[in-house]
């Protein structure tokens, strides 16, 4: 068989049509044609299984995943293929058009743990009530294309204490009571764990208490916010998330973390996201989909997040802007209208140009031309290339 050479690999990506997305962002941002008006809610860049990127092998496609197969320490480098097996990150263009589930992605060592204890259980890998799809854990990166709202980590308790306490909700005053005295991460624990275990005429009655709350208050953005997603997601329990969690909204080039164990949520907006190759979701509201609240809680970090640690510093580093991360599953770039900017690779990259075309010469002279919203995928062996654009382009690389 003869050595794969190629430095460059355009890809063919799938586009994820959730209810949830955009008909007009995508579109709209990079000229991808959307004749039938679905929601595309994200484009897939990788080799995860539910939406593997294509290429060109000797003039035939190739699923991504399968080319990597071919010879994992050539093509994603050898540490990367003795680490990881695989490629170790997806990356996505999310296009929100209404909010995703709060959800919490459990650690490496939880997800390991629930994952072989839901095999021994027999519980089917497609089945709705499965909480760990894979071993994996799932760190993620969201870079703002257009402003961007979400949720991410709790409020400190004093302030989750003060949102509530003027609410005067018959069927949840006890456990705001508990948490006043007991303003600890147990405390709050028990008060997250127990708001989201309401069922029944409980739950109804405390929903609809804060909606006509809200109505009364909708001056107050965070009122504002929970009627908004009322419309969305009538009756959810997760419309009390917001009075709980951060809620920021990334202006166009800022960037966010959201790290294991920490609850979270998109609301509206459309970024670049990049994640540890997972699949594992625990959901804590905003959804119909299943919620296993004690199995998520088990998986929560119950401490404050502050408000000023929401946004990531970028850092100065050949030539472009790096979002640092603390994982090695993936790492994250900005190139601001490169001019042959030399770039050098130790892992499979993936290059996606967001505002004009991106051209990218390899050392043996060949050269690639992209439109915005298309990627290259980029072979470890490749080791060096110069990049240009009169735009911003993005690196996905580990």
């Amino acid at each position: 068989m003869n050595t794969i050479t190629t430095p460059f690999f355009v890809m063919k990506n799938q586009i994820q049509n959730y209810a949830w997305g955009s008909i007009d962002s995508i579109s709209q941002l990079f000229g991808i044609a959307n004749p039938e008006q679905q929601p595309q809610a994200e484009i897939w860049m990788g080799a995860h299984p539910n939406g593997c990127s294509e290429v060109e092998l000797n003039g035939q496609p190739c699923l991504l995943s399968e080319l990597i197969a071919q010879d994992k320490a050539r093509f994603l480098s050898q540490q990367t293929a003795a680490q990881f097996g695989e490629l170790p990150y997806l990356f996505k263009v999310l296009a929100a058009a209404q909010a995703l589930s709060i959800q919490v992605h459990p650690s490496k060592e939880e997800a390991q743990a629930g994952y072989a204890a839901e095999n021994a259980a027999g519980i089917d890998r497609a089945a709705a009530h499965r909480n760990y799809k894979d071993p994996n854990h799932k760190p993620e990166l969201v870079y703002a294309l257009t402003a961007y709202q979400a949720m991410n980590g709790f409020r400190g308790i004093p302030a989750i204490v003060a949102h509530f306490e003027p609410l005067n909700i018959a069927p949840i005053q006890p456990l705001i009571d508990a948490l006043r005295h007991q303003q600890t991460e147990q405390g709050l624990q028990q008060f997250f764990t127990q708001l989201l275990s309401l069922t029944g005429d409980l739950k109804q009655q405390a929903v609809a208490a804060l909606l006509l709350y809200a109505q009364s208050h909708q001056s107050q953005d965070v009122f504002a916010l929970i009627l908004e997603l009322a419309t969305q997601y009538p009756n959810d329990i997760g419309l009390f998330a917001p009075l709980m969690l951060n809620v920021l909204t990334l202006q166009p080039g800022e960037a966010m973390y959201l790290d294991a164990r920490t609850p979270h949520a998109y609301l509206k907006g459309t970024g670049l996201e990049i994640m540890a190759n997972s699949d594992n979701v625990l959901r804590a509201g905003l959804t119909p989909k299943h919620m296993d609240v004690e199995e998520l809680a088990k998986c929560t970090r119950f401490a404050e997040k502050p408000a000023n640690t929401l946004l990531l510093e970028p850092i100065e580093q050949d030539g472009a802007l790096l979002f640092p991360v603390p994982v090695d599953d993936f790492k994250f770039a900005l190139y601001t209208a490169p001019q042959q900017s030399d770039v050098t690779m130790n892992s499979a990259e993936i290059i996606f140009p967001i505002d004009s075309d991106a051209t990218l010469i390899s050392d043996e002279g060949i050269e690639v031309t992209i439109h915005k919203g298309q990627s290259v995928f980029i072979p470890a062996y490749t080791a060096h290339y110069q990049l240009s654009s009169a735009g911003r382009v993005a690196r996905a690389y580990n």
